[in-house]
């Protein structure tokens, strides 16, 4: 198969991603592709290069990167229309499209792209796919793709009552990641790396990672922390941005990683940190969920909590007692590597792909 991959990234990485690499912003299409994809932010090329493994051509088209796109543009004698408002200029991803001629176009963000930008990349592939973590845009957006992939399992229910098809996938982590970081001593004791707003879909996990700071240390890192007050223990240990390769340094020399799920996740765990906290060999201890037993063994593999105390008691805990968590933390790094990689879900996500088309 031929797997055309748009996604989007958060404005603020890119933006630091130029300030900090100048040179980058004229470099030729594939010198900054290369560039920002060994950056390892969100699932960066985990997609084009596992798939490539199992024997299919991909490639990830990042929309909302200007830079990227314009070099591409350039290279390929396209020329690109004059923005109006907030409307992008779509014609640099239809004639990618056009020129790539995938098989299946896989949309990443379901709400970058709109009713006659997914006609016209329908119109160039066999299948329209989507994928999707986050709140849900509406049934009728949702229509549009043919097929959407979803880590949340009550969203696959609740899609096909809607006549809308709809696929589980899980999230996973990218194993390269480990040949970039260096084995070293953890430095930090308990931190959590994220979004910190104190408003929106975090809005409840964060408030109860704040009250927890406040009786036993969190270092963090993340962006949102502004909305917090000057005293909160939010902005005291704040440390700024970690993005791709930073985050994961920051994960792999901590002792324990937290991690708190958004409202729309309801009683499933799913998330990225799941994956990536335990992928670098660090403690989880995340928020029980129905389903996290399939995932993880709770207790052997990540630790649960249920409220603010029982948090605030396992991080003594285990903090107090290095041996156990050394061993739990090796076990979930274990069943990551085994089970929860990009290489694993680029072998089901194809195999989804493949029935779709035939």
């Amino acid at each position: 198969m031929r797997i055309l991959i748009v996604d989007t990234y958060y404005p603020a990485f890119l933006e630091s991603h130029y300030d900090d690499r100048p040179e980058l912003a004229d470099a030729p299409y594939d010198v900054q592709w290369r560039a920002l994809m060994d950056r390892f932010f969100g699932t960066s090329d985990a997609y084009s290069h596992f798939l490539g493994e199992l024997g299919h051509e991909a490639h990830e088209v990042v929309l909302n990167c200007d830079h990227l796109q314009r070099a591409w543009a350039l290279e390929h004698g396209v020329t690109r229309k004059r923005r109006v408002g907030h409307h992008k200029d779509l014609s640099p991803l239809l004639e990618q499209a056009e020129q790539f001629r995938p098989d299946v176009v896989y949309v990443q963000d379901l709400n970058a792209l709109g009713p006659r930008a997914l006609r016209g990349l329908r119109s160039r592939a066999q299948l329209l796919a989507g994928q999707i973590a986050s709140p849900a845009p509406s049934m009728r957006r949702l229509a549009l793709y043919e097929v959407v992939v979803t880590s949340f399992p009550h969203f696959v229910r609740r899609f096909r009552a809607n006549g809308i098809a709809s696929e589980y996938l899980r999230i996973g982590f990218d194993s390269r990641v480990l040949e970039h970081l260096p084995n070293a001593d953890a430095t930090h004791d308990v931190v959590f790396v994220g979004g910190l707003s104190r408003s929106g879909p975090h809005a409840k996990g964060n408030r109860l990672m704040e009250e927890v700071a406040e009786r036993v240390p969190i270092d963090y890192w993340g962006y949102g922390h502004d909305r917090w007050p000057p005293e909160s223990a939010v902005r005291r240990r704040y440390h700024g941005h970690a993005w791709g390769l930073d985050m994961y340094r920051v994960l792999r020399q901590s002792r324990i990683a937290l991690n708190r799920h958004i409202d729309v996740a309801e009683d499933h765990a799913n998330n990225m940190r799941l994956y990536e906290a335990t992928g670098v060999g660090t403690l989880l201890i995340t928020d029980a969920k129905r389903n996290l037993p399939e995932l993880f063994e709770p207790g052997e593999e990540v630790v649960t909590y249920g409220d603010q105390d029982e948090l605030i008691e396992k991080i003594q805990h285990y903090l107090a007692n290095e041996p156990e968590r050394a061993r739990i933390a090796k076990a979930g790094q274990s069943r990551t590597l085994r089970e929860h990689t990009f290489g694993v879900r680029m072998g089901e996500l194809a195999a989804i792909l493949a029935r779709y088309i035939a």
